[in-house]
Order: structure tokens, then C-alpha cells, then sequence
């Protein structure tokens, strides 16, 4: 294919083939806005939600792009194409097109290997392990001191903090709302993991107790441990949960009445083979991601070895990779595009090896979308929202979508890996069903 004299493979071939032909069918195809010396060119993904900000340089005769691909590897994406494309086009003094051949999209989508039926088995058997699970992770729990308990000298005798435990977090993971789960607790009890069965307003007063908090970061602390000898590689990031509050005023600028939402900002760290949780953070809804990495770090080599751990840029600074290093491991943080090797130390020899060895570098940052995956997994199957009315319960019920998110792991990792938990109870309503493909594969 040949366009203004630019030779335009058809084939995928190599990755400046696929953004020239790429940027081409953006040019043909795609409304290129210019604006105060800068392109904005949509996105082939969601073209009406999304613009990259093409501008040129005036100092070298190349043009920078605001999209991931320019900004990770420093090259020409195909939004830069596209933008070269058009400026030839409109360089025609007649205004002719010098397209001499039509645009054939050839697509390629690489597979990746798959143990289809272990992974049945697992999904189909999820919720038949989750309880007998869930249940030996409560059954440790030591009861909360007097002054944390809400109940008072007289009344009814307090619920077993296991049960109570139990009970909130089964109710998360059933999706249903507090009444509908009632049957399902019935169901636990008479299985024996639970000695009582929880009205529905003590299963939400449970989440509304500020001491479950540590509780629950405790498990999925605790829930991930059985993982340590497959995870060594991490990935770190953040995501919202949207709350049911809203901040509503009167914005004189523009005479009407606007609202924000409000949401739960969790801070995670996975592991990027088994996407099981090894550490969370929750803070406030603004707070910035750079400055708890560190934590999230020290919380998660207690129990694991860790050996690299990969972010995106908003985490790229000195103090990160220098808190990295001091653990042992190595950071594989992308870099902002202004980003010099200036500052030295971890930093400045990370730096070097992105510039010196970009694809080797990029290989491992890339295990970076791993933690995307965790957060949709997390959101997919248990909601991207919380039910909760209070800060308190709201922070306590994304913590129980993560331990319930960490358990299915678990519970993959038993049919895929052949990892048995310690804490797992088989032979009992848990166990594995005889003649699985997981014992014969094992």
C-alpha cells in the first residue's frame, strides 16, 4: 500500500507496521480536530469518549502525543501517524487524496493457553469451597475487647465475632441484600459453619463496627499466605468504589445546581500470576497513590519474597523506587516523559535501563495490567459500587469484596496450581468431588 509515496504494509509484521496502518485508518476514517496549534484525534476504542493531544515540537521536527503508547515507549504511536497522514493529504494543492489502494485490516488476537477443565471445575465448585474456607479463616478470630463490643451489660448475649464475620462477608459475596441472604445462613448453619443464625440487622451492625476493620485486613492478610510459593512478581494501583452520598451545590458561575459523587478509594497490591490481594490500603477519596506504595511494599513482604514490583507513572518518583529497593526487589515503574536520571540512586539506574534496554524493561512493566484485571474481576463479580450508607461500613464492605475476590483465587489455585490451603477442611462438605480432574491431573 502506498500512501503519499510511504510504503504501508498490509501485514502485521512489526509494531511500526501496525501504528502506520493503524494511524492510516484513523486518517481515512476519523475526524482530526485542530485547535491553537495542537490535533486532537479520537481514540479507535471509544472515539467519543476519548481524544489524544497531538502537538508538534518546535525545537526537533517531531510531533509528542499524550497517549500511553508515546508517553511508555517513546516512539511515534499511530495518533502521530494519523496527524502525518492528514497534513500530507491537505498538502495537495488541488486537494486530491493520494490513497492509491483501499485500507484492508488484517487482525490478529493471541491466544493464551488455557486448562479449561480444571478451570470448569473450579468455577462450578466455587461456591461449594467457599464456605468450609471462609469458615477456617473465622474460626482463629479472637473475640474484640469490651470496649469495642456494642452491646451493653444488659440485652441479648453477643454474637461470636466468627459468626458474626462470617455472616457479613458470605453477604457480600452473595450480592443479595441482608433479608434474601437470610436462607443462605440458614444453609451455613446447618452445614455446621456457623453456630447461629444472624438477624439482618446484625449483619449489617457488624460492617458498621469500626473494629471489624483490622479484622478484615488481618484475612485477606491471612487468605493470600497459602499463594507465597507461586507470587514473587506484584503490581500496585488504585480504584474507586462508588458511594451512595453525593455533595450537592449552587455553582454561581454557572447558575445551577451541580453534584459530585462520593466513592471508596481502595490501594492494592496483587500478584500478577494467581491476581490474589497481598495487601490494601484505604484512605480518603482524594488521597494521592505515590505516597502509600511504601506501605503496601513493607505489608507484603512480610509474607511473601518479593522480587519485582510494577506500577504505572503516578507512582514514578525517587522515594518509591528507593523503598522498593530497600526491601530487595527491583521497581519496574514507568516513567513520566519529562523524566531525567538527574535525581540518581534506584531511580537514576532504573531510568537507564529503560532507555538502554526499553523492551526488556517494558516486558516486565507490563505485568503491571495484571492488577487491572484484579480490580475488574473485583468489580465484575461483586459490584463497582457499595450498599453501605456510612464511611465506616462502606470501607469494611469493599475490604469483604477484596477477602471473598482473594478466596476464588484460592479456590482456582486448588483445581489449576494443585496448592491445598492449610487451613482448608477436605472431607467435609468442601472437599473435592471424587474422580475430579484435578486429583487425576495431580
Amino acid at each position: 500500500m502506498t500512501y503519499n509515496g510511504e510504503e504501508v504494509t498490509d501485514g502485521i509484521t512489526t509494531g511500526v507496521e501496525v501504528r502506520k496502518q493503524r494511524g492510516l485508518e484513523i486518517a481515512a476514517l476519523a475526524r482530526i480536530e485542530k485547535k491553537d496549534g495542537c490535533y486532537f484525534v479520537p481514540s479507535q476504542t471509544n472515539p467519543r469518549a476519548t481524544k489524544y493531544k497531538v502537538w508538534p515540537n518546535p525545537a526537533k521536527p517531531v510531533f509528542t502525543c499524550t497517549c500511553a503508547d508515546h508517553e511508555t515507549r517513546r516512539c511515534q504511536c499511530k495518533h502521530i501517524y494519523a496527524v502525518r497522514y492528514m497534513l500530507r493529504r491537505e498538502a495537495n494543492a488541488d486537494g486530491s487524496e493520494t490513497v492509491t489502494e483501499s485500507v484492508t485490516v488484517t487482525k490478529t488476537r493471541k491466544t493464551y493457553p488455557q486448562d479449561w477443565a480444571n478451570y470448569n471445575l473450579a468455577q462450578t465448585n466455587e461456591k461449594r469451597h467457599f464456605q468450609p474456607i471462609l469458615a477456617d479463616l473465622c474460626s482463629g478470630l479472637k473475640p474484640l475487647p469490651a470496649s469495642t463490643s456494642r452491646k451493653g451489660p444488659q440485652g441479648r448475649k453477643s454474637i461470636p465475632l466468627s459468626d458474626a464475620v462470617f455472616a457479613a462477608v458470605f453477604k457480600i459475596y452473595s450480592t443479595m441484600s441482608a433479608r434474601r441472604f437470610t436462607s443462605d445462613l440458614c444453609d451455613a448453619q446447618a452445614k455446621g459453619y456457623i453456630t447461629k443464625v444472624s438477624h439482618f440487622n446484625s449483619v449489617l451492625k457488624c460492617l458498621e463496627n469500626p473494629a471489624i476493620y483490622p479484622v478484615l485486613l488481618e484475612m485477606i492478610e491471612r487468605s493470600a499466605l497459602p499463594l507465597r510459593s507461586v507470587e514473587s512478581q506484584f503490581a500496585v494501583d488504585s480504584t474507586g468504589f462508588a458511594f451512595c452520598r453525593f455533595t450537592r451545590w449552587f455553582d454561581i458561575k454557572y447558575n445551577r445546581f451541580t453534584h459530585e459523587q462520593h466513592w471508596v478509594k481502595a490501594h492494592l497490591c496483587c500478584g500478577t500470576k494467581t491476581n490474589v490481594v497481598t495487601a490494601v490500603e484505604i484512605h480518603g477519596q482524594y488521597a494521592g497513590d505515590a505516597p502509600i506504595l511504601p506501605a503496601l511494599v513493607n505489608s507484603t513482604v512480610k509474607n511473601f519474597d518479593v522480587k519485582e514490583v510494577s506500577a504505572d507513572k503516578g507512582y514514578s518518583g525517587y522515594d518509591n523506587h528507593e523503598a522498593i529497593a530497600k526491601v530487595g526487589a527491583t521497581p519496574f515503574i514507568a516513567f513520566n516523559i519529562s523524566a531525567t536520571g538527574e535525581r540518581g540512586g534506584v531511580f537514576a539506574k532504573m531510568f537507564h535501563y529503560f532507555q538502554f534496554k526499553r523492551e526488556e524493561f517494558l516486558q516486565h512493566y507490563h505485568r503491571r495490567s495484571n492488577v487491572e484485571s484484579t480490580v475488574m474481576m473485583i468489580k465484575t463479580k461483586f459490584g463497582d459500587a457499595v450498599r453501605s450508607k456510612t464511611d465506616v461500613a462502606a470501607r469494611n464492605e469493599v475490604l469483604a469484596k477484596i477477602l471473598c475476590h482473594n478466596i476464588c483465587c484460592l479456590i482456582s489455585a486448588i483445581y489449576e496450581l494443585g496448592i491445598q490451603p492449610e487451613f482448608l477442611q477436605i472431607g467435609k462438605q468442601g472437599g473435592y468431588p471424587s474422580g475430579s480432574a484435578h486429583r487425576a491431573s495431580r
